[in-house]
């Protein structure tokens, strides 16, 4: 990490001054070093680094050689698609510990062709390699994984004991990331489809700040329920230090997030605190490869606080009546900003970053006397930690806020189990009526809530089934399916939807709308309504989610999700404090020097 900051800074000088040491009269004809412009280069930079002549000197001449050996490689590569890649060895295994290896390839090879001959060229028996902080595949090419001309990969030992134990862990960890990864997708697909049409089977909703339900439409509200499923999924993981496997759910989240529009992620902040969780797996994974990604999260993430809080944080404080417990979030952008600035080799701007910090942390950390008095009242860590935050550490106004938060909040639950009530009673009449429960709650659902829309809607349906049903044409019918196919939807899923719906457009246009135009094994294997039905379905489900396989899939994905709303912003500060422990040590050497 010295190295790389030590050599960060004086490539930036070389390139202020445009100075190219690969040509003359920094290399000769030979690509040798031109010594005595070298040591210049060296007199003249080691006072600006608080750096020995000798040292500075020998950065220099590494910076020449890599720069000529690129080059090199960079005519080689275009001339005859050979690449050349430097490896990292392990430290018993190199000749000259400041000598660079370097390997020449093609990158359409598999990696065993190279992992054999590296073996082979060093003496090592089994070994993998690692590219980004990833291990690559033997069994996929170079330029599948990302490998490219100039790549750094490190090349690490493994016993005969670790080699065979790894090849059934990867296998197995492969598979259960895999798995881990599908089965938060199905439990929260099933929970987006969701109604509330039944009392005693859990469902999510999308709710603001205040804990109000909002209003999304039905593909977008489907991608953030499962955005937010695997970032949860991923911060349960961030808790245990499974930090790669949390990564892959952060990343999933990241895709499930650029389905929403533009307008709804400006509007909450669960999108920046996503891209703060990928790069803090990126410092945790030491993934310093990652740098130019990790920059370009930190700027989304900044840039989405300012578009969801106000410049001032005006719209914060108006929600939420205080900024305090947000600050924590501004502390860890901070922090990985400054961390990867002195990456950079700004010191400057590291240094900057840094006081922030700092400052933040001296109000954020909390007293451990002023929580143990708030824990003696009653209260829990948790609302301690945030009251204390959100009052500015003043104890007797932190007691009376998180007094308010507990009334405010099961006021919140009250409202809602009465809303909820409300609707299973107007369900329950509409059922009586002769509707299916399930069409009842999607009634509602487009009715917004009102009974006698709702009527309307069930009456209008029932009434098309019943012509539906007295039509010698059959359900299939070419006019109907031709309607569909208008609409956009192919005609075998258009053909399926019509006969699970006993023909009825409306039903099968919902139905295949629910299911974004594919309908699952499961619904094409549910038996069609009976013609005696007076509603478009039958009081049977139509899907296998009261299935005990996907309650228990439901269940399992349930416990991932924080019972408290605040959790993201109830960090404990303690890997922060370490890592600003040592920022400050690599910072504390002089202004300009490295460690």
């Amino acid at each position: 990490m010295a190295e790389q900051n030590m050599e960060a800074k004086l490539k930036t000088w070389l390139k202020q001054e445009k100075i190219q040491l690969w040509n003359p009269p920094y290399t000769d004809d030979n690509n040798q070093p031109g010594q005595q412009h070298m040591q210049e280069l060296a007199e003249r930079y080691a006072p600006l680094m608080c750096l020995p002549v000798q040292e500075v000197g020998g950065a220099l001449e590494s910076i020449r050689v890599q720069a000529v050996k690129r080059g090199k490689g960079n005519v080689t590569f275009r001339q005859t698609n050979v690449a050349t890649l430097e490896l990292l060895l392990p430290r018993d295994s190199k000749k000259d510990p400041k000598t660079k290896n370097h390997l020449e390839t093609r990158l359409d090879v598999l990696v065993q062709e190279v992992v054999d001959r590296i073996a082979d060229e060093f003496g090592l028996k089994h070994i993998k390699l690692i590219l980004n902080g990833k291990t690559l595949c033997v069994d996929q090419r170079l330029d599948e994984q990302g490998v490219k001309n100039h790549s750094k990969m490190m090349v690490l030992k493994v016993s005969d004991a670790e080699w065979k134990q790894q090849l059934s862990e990867d296998e197995e960890k492969k598979k259960n990331q895999n798995e881990s990864i599908q089965r938060t997708q199905k439990g929260f697909q099933i929970l987006s489809e969701r109604d509330g049409s039944e009392d005693t089977t859990p469902f999510l909703e999308i709710a603001d700040q205040r804990g109000n339900p909002l209003k999304i439409p039905h593909t977008e509200k489907k991608a953030l329920i499962l955005a937010m499923g695997f970032h949860e999924k991923g911060r349960s993981l961030m808790k245990k230090k499974q930090f790669e496997n949390a990564l892959c759910h952060l990343l999933q989240a990241d895709q499930q997030f650029s389905k929403c529009g533009s307008a709804l992620l400006g509007s909450v902040d669960n999108f920046a605190v996503l891209q703060l969780d990928i790069v803090w797996c990126y410092r945790a994974l030491e993934a310093l490869s990652c740098l130019d990604d990790g920059k370009s999260r930190l700027q989304r993430a900044e840039d989405c606080f300012l578009q969801c809080y106000g410049e001032q944080q005006q719209r914060l404080l108006m929600i939420k009546g205080n900024t305090g417990r947000e600050q924590v979030l501004f502390l860890r952008l901070y922090l990985l900003q400054s961390l990867l600035s002195f990456l950079e080799g700004n010191d400057a701007q590291a240094r900057h970053q840094l006081t922030k910090v700092e400052s933040l942390y001296s109000r954020l950390c909390p007293d451990s006397e002023k929580m143990a008095q708030l824990m003696a009242l009653g209260f829990t860590e948790r609302e301690a930690r945030l009251g204390l935050r959100a009052c500015q550490g003043d104890l007797q106004e932190a007691a009376i806020h998180i007094s308010n938060q507990r009334q405010e909040r099961e006021e919140l639950r009250q409202r809602e189990r009465q809303r909820r009530s409300r609707r299973m009673e107007v369900i329950s009449t509409l059922t009586e009526l002769g509707f299916s429960r399930r069409d009842a709650a999607r009634a509602l659902h487009h009715a917004d809530g009102d009974v006698d829309k709702a009527y309307g809607i069930l009456l209008d349906s029932s009434q098309a089934s019943q012509m539906t049903n007295n039509n010698t044409e059959g359900a299939g019918s070419p006019e109907r399916v031709e309607q569909l196919l208008y609409l956009g939807f192919d005609r075998e899923a258009s053909e399926a939807a019509l006969r699970l719906t006993g023909g009825d457009v409306q039903s099968a246009t919902q139905l295949l709308l629910d299911n974004q135009g594919v309908l699952s094994p499961e619904l094409l294997s549910a038996s069609p309504p009976s013609s005696s039905s007076p509603s478009p379905s039958s009081e049977e489900p139509s899907t296998s989610s009261n299935s005990t396989a996907d309650s228990e899939l439901v269940n399992e994905v349930l416990e991932d999700i924080s019972r408290h709303e605040e959790d993201y912003l109830d960090l404990t500060l303690e890997e922060e404090s370490q890592l600003i422990a040592n920022m400050k040590t690599y910072l504390s050497r002089g202004p300009t020097h490295t460690v």
